[in-house]
């Protein structure tokens, strides 16, 4: 096909691979939540968690993982 159209090969395969590159649409989105959970467009809950995660980091917290949870509320 690269011979048909008067090309190497290298010029071939660059051409498809920017055409398939230039198709691709690439959204970014504000909202982490994969399911697009309208919780996470509230900037008051953002904060929260953000302000959560400040506090982790300053050592102001304690993080638990899901066995502990469960324990402590006796599920």
């Amino acid at each position: 096909m690269a011979v048909a159209q008067g090309k190497s090969l290298k010029a071939y395969i660059e051409k498809i691979l920017n055409d398939k590159a230039n198709g691709i649409s690439v959204e970014v989105k504000d909202n982490p939540s994969p399911s697009a959970d309208a919780w996470f467009d509230n900037p008051e809950n953002i904060a929260e968690i953000e302000q959560g995660i400040k506090e982790l980091k300053q050592g102001k917290g304690k993080s638990f993982s899901m066995e502990e949870i469960k324990k402590i509320l006796g599920v």
